[in-house]
C-alpha cells in the first residue's frame, strides 16, 4: 500500500525540457490533491543526499535521464517491471516506510504501439536505437509479442551487448542505426537525439522498407523532426509525447490510488490525444 506522499518531484539533471510538470499538476488540480509536483534538477554529486532527504520527506516521484538506473539501485522494493527493465522511472514511500520503484514506461510504451499499431504484430522485425533505461522498457514490452526479431543500435555498442543480453527475446547488436532500420516493419528510437530543435534525423529515410512504422520516443511540443519526415515518406509515424502522458498517469494512480483525469492533462499540454 502506498503511504500519501509529503512532497512529489519530477529527478533528473537536466530538466529544462520536461513537460511532466504542466500534466502532473493538472491532474492533481483536477483530483483535488493539494500537493504541487515539483522539478528538481540535481547534478550526480548531490544524488545521494537528495535521495536520502526525499525519503525522509515521504517524498513520492518519477525519474528521467540519467538517473533511472541508479534509483533502482536506491529502492528496497522493486515491481517485476523494474526489476525485468533495471530501471526506475517512479518512486514512493510504502506504509511501512519503505521506498519502492516501478518502471510505467513500459506501460506508455505498450499504450503508444496500441495507438500507432493496434494489436501488436506477429513476427515483427523491431529496429530499436538506445541502450539506455527507455530502450531496456521497450525491450520488456517486446518480451510479450509473438516472436519479435529486434536489432539494436547503441553509439556504445558494449553497452548494448549488454542490454540485450538480459532478455529473453531474439535481438542482435549491429554497427550503425541504418543496419538496424533496414527492413524492420517497427522503428523505436529510444535514444535523445530529437530533442532538440537542431537534432538530425539518426538514420537516412530511404532506409525504411515500405510502410515501416517510427514510434520516435522523444517528444516535445510538436513533433520531432523524425516523425515529421518518416510521415512525409508515408510512413506511420508518432512521438513520444503519449507514451509521455501515459506513463505519468500510471505513475499518478500507483501514487494516490485513483484514476488520472487524462482530459485534464492533455488540456494542459494543448495537444488533443486523439492527434498524437
Amino acid at each position: 500500500m502506498t503511504d500519501r506522499p509529503g512532497r512529489l518531484v519530477l529527478l533528473g539533471h537536466p530538466l529544462g525540457h520536461s513537460l511532466s510538470p504542466t500534466f502532473q499538476n493538472a491532474a492533481l488540480r483536477a483530483a483535488g490533491i493539494p500537493l504541487t509536483y515539483e522539478p528538481l534538477d540535481v547534478p550526480r554529486s548531490a544524488l545521494r543526499r537528495t535521495l536520502h532527504d526525499l525519503h525522509i520527506a515521504r517524498a513520492a516521484g518519477n525519474v528521467t535521464i540519467p538517473y533511472k538506473e541508479e534509483v533502482a539501485g536506491s529502492c528496497e522494493r522493486l515491481s517485476a517491471a523494474a526489476r525485468a527493465v533495471g530501471a526506475v522511472n517512479t518512486f514512493w514511500s510504502a506504509v511501512d516506510g519503505v521506498r519502492v520503484g516501478d518502471n510505467t514506461d513500459v506501460d506508455g510504451f505498450r499504450a503508444a504501439v496500441a495507438r500507432l499499431l493496434g494489436d501488436p504484430p506477429e513476427d515483427a522485425h523491431v529496429a530499436l536505437l538506445g541502450a539506455g533505461g527507455a530502450a531496456s522498457a521497450v525491450l520488456h514490452a517486446l518480451e510479450a509479442w509473438q516472436r519479435p526479431q529486434v536489432r539494436v543500435y547503441s553509439r556504445t555498442r558494449e553497452r548494448a551487448e549488454r542490454l540485450v543480453r538480459r532478455f529473453t527475446l531474439s535481438a542482435t547488436v549491429v554497427a550503425s542505426a541504418e543496419d538496424a532500420v533496414v527492413g524492420a516493419s517497427v522503428v523505436v528510437n529510444a535514444t535523445p537525439i530529437g530533442r532538440r530543435a537542431d537534432d538530425p534525423v539518426p538514420f537516412p529515410l530511404t532506409a525504411l522498407a515500405r510502410g515501416a512504422a517510427v514510434l520516435d520516443l522523444t517528444y516535445g511540443m510538436n513533433e520531432t523532426a523524425l516523425v515529421r519526415d518518416a510521415r512525409a515518406h508515408g510512413h506511420p509515424a508518432m512521438d513520444g509525447l503519449l507514451m509521455l502522458v501515459e506513463q505519468g498517469a500510471t505513475s499518478f494512480e500507483r501514487w494516490f490510488n485513483v484514476t488520472a483525469d487524462r482530459a485534464e492533462m492533455w488540456a494542459a499540454l494543448g495537444r488533443d490525444a486523439m492527434m498524437t
